[in-house]
């Protein structure tokens, strides 16, 4: 089964276009369409349009948001297509799946855009970049953005350990990681930053979202990601602004494990794109029936030190990206550290994972009465 999981951006966009003919069994119209990106026209965002004979029922399905998480985005997708597709009722029910949202970053390994932009901090409902949204980051910008080369792991590791201790002295764990974690909008070379204007890719993303919401009754949108939560439980995550508290989710999908996007259950996150699906629903299509989740496998841990850690995997891909490293040695470190932060190549890490999928997928499409 772990053999769902694609080794290169080409391998998976590949697999993807050949499931056309699949879609088309029980879709005859379903089409392939693909979006270039404008300056790297060898890249593509790729996606399926599976329409009923009844626009009822649409479930998206998402990758690769950040790039680099569409490894195992595309063993999710690749696990829905062949074991629950066939199970969907083609004339009440579409599909919209939609293949690396970034696939400049998917294709290099890496979480940004070419503009540096974090993707899933940059659907901003209103256009209002605000750089004063996240009032600490100014304070965190040392810490997260080192102007150096890499020269010593365990330097950078000691003098890392050190400034996040005084950090979460200074605000507390909840307040730090948020400040870490919830996006800039000021530092366009910086951490997590959610650009000063809507990205190519967010466009694309946004138009079908708006479709979507538009045309059909009941809107299902499952958004793969990795990298936070436990490494052994995949969290269903849903944004703040979803009407129904996380307890009374995870009855309704009868899955274990069902946080929302706040300091106290995961954290807080701006210009979310799960977030601005619930925005664009509650204002232009309140009567509909809407549901955008992230699917969250974890990687290194839900521990303070596996955060930590997390975050020094991302610091250091950066500092690598930007400044080089002293030797291969280091170089190799850095990368493969960041390849198990988003994509672990434990084998019982990727049935485990492949196993919560299947349940999330079945409970939620039980609970909206979508499988035969």
């Amino acid at each position: 089964m772990t053999d769902y999981f694609p080794t290169s951006y080409e391998d998976s966009r590949e697999r993807f276009i050949q499931n056309l003919s699949l879609l088309q069994t029980k879709w005859p119209d379903a089409r392939l369409e693909s979006h270039p990106l404008k300056d790297h026209p060898d890249l593509s965002i790729d996606w399926f349009w599976a329409e009923p004979a009844r626009k009822e029922n649409i479930i998206i399905l998402s990758t690769a948001l950040h790039g680099v998480e569409g490894f195992v985005g595309g063993a999710m997708q690749h696990l829905f297509i062949q074991e629950f597709l066939p199970r969907l009722n083609p004339e009440n029910t579409g599909l919209l799946l939609v293949h690396a949202i970034n696939p400049w970053g998917m294709k290099h390994h890496r979480r940004f855009n070419p503009n540096n932009v974090d993707l899933n901090r940059n659907f901003v409902y209103d256009g209002n970049y605000d750089i004063s949204l996240n009032h600490l980051y100014p304070e965190l910008r040392d810490l997260l953005v080192p102007q150096r080369r890499v020269n010593s792991i365990l330097g950078e590791t000691l003098r890392f350990g050190l400034q996040v201790i005084l950090l979460m002295a200074r605000h507390g764990v909840k307040a730090g990681r948020d400040g870490i974690l919830m996006g800039q909008y000021i530092d366009p070379e910086g951490f997590y930053f959610g650009g000063q204007e809507a990205q190519e890719e967010t466009l694309v993303m946004m138009a079908f979202l708006k479709k979507a919401l538009r045309d059909y009754e009941t809107i299902l949108h499952l958004d793969m990601h990795s990298g936070y939560g436990p490494r052994y439980q995949m969290s269903l995550t849903n944004p703040e602004n979803d009407p129904l508290s996380s307890r009374e989710l995870a009855e309704k999908y009868n899955y274990p494990l069902v946080v929302k996007a706040n300091p106290d259950e995961f954290y807080t996150t701006l210009g979310d794109m799960n977030a601005y699906v619930y925005q664009l629903g509650s204002e232009k299509y309140p009567e509909k029936q809407v549901l955008s989740t992230s699917f969250e496998f974890g990687t290194f841990g839900e521990s303070l030190l596996a955060g930590i850690r997390s975050l020094r995997a991302e610091i250091f891909e950066m500092q690598l990206s930007n400044h080089g490293a002293k030797n291969k040695t280091i170089a190799e470190y850095i990368r493969k550290e960041y390849q198990e932060q988003s994509f672990p190549a434990e084998e019982r890490w990727r049935e485990k994972a492949l196993a919560d999928a299947r349940q999330a997928f079945d409970g939620i499409l039980r609970a909206y009465q979508l499988l035969k």
